[in-house]
């Protein structure tokens, strides 16, 4: 069955499991979501459902998406994304951490952090040059980037320096070590993609 949440990443602890091991954990405030649109074969051709998560200032929402929060007679939302779940979901229905238990694997998706514009070696794992020899002033510059006749141009998709981070990253097969449903918190195994207080995605994985 598909199980999906929108969260905020808190940060990251450890606790200790039964045996007394020390386990690195991200906890992450996942919900309440709730289901803000409804589409069904008939009207969309294909179902799906809508979910927000995070209130936001009404002066804050424009007008179309005011509306769209009005016909589903709910609160507005910050981040509203849309998910193919199984079982009656109808507009209106709140969907909390007790959507995953401890031991469930999942798969966490989320914006990484931006840092910039980065050369070659950080970006890409380059080799730096030889520091004597003729290959400075510079050594950590990506060196030569084709032939010169033939093609007589370089290829799309050549690893350069450029813009790192600030995009979105999944990381698959994590282990879900806690919730706690009342205060809507899931503690899940290892690190997840993003800054504290960036928005992820919690589904179950699809690999395990």
């Amino acid at each position: 069955m598909q199980k999906a949440l929108i969260g905020k990443k808190i940060g990251m602890t450890q606790i200790f499991d039964k045996k007394g091991n020390v386990v690195p954990v991200t906890v992450v405030e996942a919900g309440p979501c709730t289901v803000v649109m409804k589409k069904t074969i008939e009207n969309d051709g294909y179902e799906a459902v809508q979910l927000g998560f995070g209130d936001v200032k009404v002066q804050r929402v424009n007008k179309p998406m005011m509306g769209h929060f009005k016909k589903a007679d709910v609160a507005p939302k910050k981040t509203l994304k849309e998910f193919k779940l199984e079982g009656e979901l109808n507009v209106g229905d709140i969907l909390k951490a007790d959507v995953f238990a401890a031991g469930d694997k999942v798969d966490v998706a989320g914006t990484s952090k931006g840092k910039g514009t980065a050369g070659a070696i950080k970006r890409w794992n380059f080799s730096r040059l030889k520091e004597s020899h003729g290959t400075g002033p510079v050594a950590r510059h990506a060196g030569s980037l084709g032939a010169c006749s033939d093609p007589s141009r370089v290829y799309k998709g050549k690893k350069l320096a450029g813009h790192l981070g600030c995009e979105k990253v999944t990381i698959q097969n994590l282990d879900v070590v806690k919730v706690d449903v009342e205060n809507n918190l899931i503690a899940i195994k290892g690190a997840i993609p993003g800054p504290k207080g960036g928005i992820v995605v919690i589904r179950n994985s699809v690999k395990a």
